[in-house]
């Protein structure tokens, strides 16, 4: 008998690589590509950079940062804060990269927008240790499993309101591995699976996909969220940039890390957007969902 072509959902993994292996090419970083429900790595690139690197998580902490302000009721989500520029926390400047036209945001704007003056106007309504705390529980001091020799990320207690802040922009006081954050936000995606459409976390993150500060994640194919964040290191003024997110947005089934040792949040954005577009190929109709 004729041998049989492989079906779709049973090549993607190889996609996955190869389209992941062409995006990072010459490019310094880390990228992985987890299964949703159970955990399991279907591509990676540089797995051992993601393992040991520390890095400023910059602004893709946010979505836990809100998720924990709204379990513990100290903000409305529909709440709006008017965005202020320039925005100074302990002498550093902190401006929005976000559109000068976006001039106040609800809970999922903030999340679309990355807004900076929103969360350092709502972080000081966690107690610094609920905020450290928060931390410890996502993960970010405890090796993920993922890879074979890993270190983990440090949490510092907050001491002052500026340093809440910063630490609630990932600027101060944290430091993850890629690794770490992909954990995380596959925590995220399993939550998305159960939550409603309209929880302002995962509406923020779809919403910055589709128009916010991580369109470039967006494509035709499939319908993704997602995160970006953009910092830089302890002791360089050389930016990384980051990705985190999952697709399909209303049933994740995979979820994505690109991290670039050199760069900002949009460059990592692009190359998930090739990747999103690998598993929609790929996977099986019923788990694709439909771009908007």
């Amino acid at each position: 008998m004729p041998a049989q072509e492989p079906s779709p959902a049973a090549e993607l993994p190889a996609r996955l690589q190869r389209t992941l292996s062409a995006g990072m090419k010459g490019k310094p970083g880390s990228a992985a590509v987890m299964d949703a429900r159970s955990g399991r790595l279907l591509a990676s690139w540089e797995l051992k950079v993601a393992a040991q690197r520390l890095v400023a998580p910059g602004s893709t902490l946010k979505p836990f940062v809100l998720q924990e302000l709204l379990r513990l009721n100290r903000i409305a989500p529909e709440r709006r804060v008017v965005c202020r520029r320039p925005l100074f926390i302990a002498g550093r400047r902190m401006d929005c990269s976000h559109p000068a036209e976006v001039t106040d945001l609800n809970s999922s704007d903030a999340i679309a927008y990355s807004c900076n003056s929103y969360f350092a106007y709502v972080a000081t309504r966690l107690m610094a240790q609920e905020e450290a705390g928060l931390y410890h529980r996502l993960g970010f001091t405890s090796p993920t499993g993922l890879a074979s020799t890993e270190i983990h990320g440090r949490v510092s207690l907050a001491q002052t309101p500026a340093q809440q802040q910063l630490q609630a922009l990932g600027e101060w006081g944290i430091l993850v591995t890629p690794l770490e954050l992909l954990s995380a936000y596959r925590k995220l995606a399993v939550q998305r699976l159960e939550a409603s459409a309209a929880d302002p976390v995962f509406l923020g993150l779809e919403h910055s996909v589709q128009y916010g500060m991580a369109h470039s994640a967006a494509n035709m194919s499939i319908n993704a969220a997602g995160k970006t964040g953009t910092a830089a290191g302890p002791n360089t003024v050389q930016t990384h940039g980051l990705f985190l997110g999952y697709a399909p947005a209303e049933q994740p089934q995979i979820v994505l890390m690109v991290y670039l040792e050199q760069g900002c949040g949009s460059d990592a954005a692009a190359i998930a957007s090739r990747i999103f577009a690998a598993y929609a190929e790929s996977a099986p109709a019923a788990g694709r969902g439909a771009a908007k």
